[in-house]
């Protein structure tokens, strides 16, 4: 039986994930940077508003207000992680759940950083919030990398650690 394509072209797998991944985060802040203003809100239900906010710093606003040179820092560390997070998947070595979480990474960095390249922020348009108390706006490429994340740590705390292999006299070289 022969193996799936997907199974014997995992590079190129992982390249279509990151392509769609990358193009699901862009068209829906397109979609929203298009049918809502700049600090507008459509409240959705009691707990959750659509939005279009502009952020020029990383998670929950980090250095949002540092003068302008935070874009080019943030340009920077995404190329740096992107590009890393890509080497690593497409080595021949990746674990499948590596290279699946890994293009959602890749994606998710990959979106955000194609924002602050085009327009110096992030497009945010996800705010949740309990009454008065919002939490900070997020988007698609966000819970990307968020839910990576969180899956890469519990799939380390699962993992069994890993024997050292002994070798017995007769493998051992002369």
């Amino acid at each position: 039986m022969t193996a799936r394509w997907t199974q014997r072209n995992p590079r190129w797998t992982w390249l279509a994930a990151v392509a769609i991944l990358l193009l699901l985060d862009q068209s829906t802040k397109s979609y929203f940077s298009t049918i809502l203003e700049l600090g507008e809100a459509v409240r959705v239900t009691d707990w959750f508003n659509f939005v279009h906010v502009l952020n020029a710093g990383a998670a929950f606003s980090f250095l949002a207000d540092a003068g302008g040179w935070q874009r080019w820092f943030f340009i920077g560390v995404s190329v740096l992680v992107v590009g890393f997070v890509s080497v690593v998947c497409l080595a021949r070595q990746a674990e499948p759940l590596d290279r699946w979480l890994g293009a959602f990474v890749a994606g998710g960095g990959g979106g955000n950083l194609v924002d602050r390249v085009q327009i110096g922020a992030v497009v945010d348009f996800l705010d949740f919030h309990w009454r008065n108390i919002h939490w900070p706006a997020f988007n698609l490429a966000d819970v990307f990398i968020v839910c990576a994340a969180l899956t890469w740590c519990l799939a380390s705390l699962k993992a069994s650690p890993r024997q050292p292999t002994r070798r017995t006299s007769e493998e051992l070289p002369s």
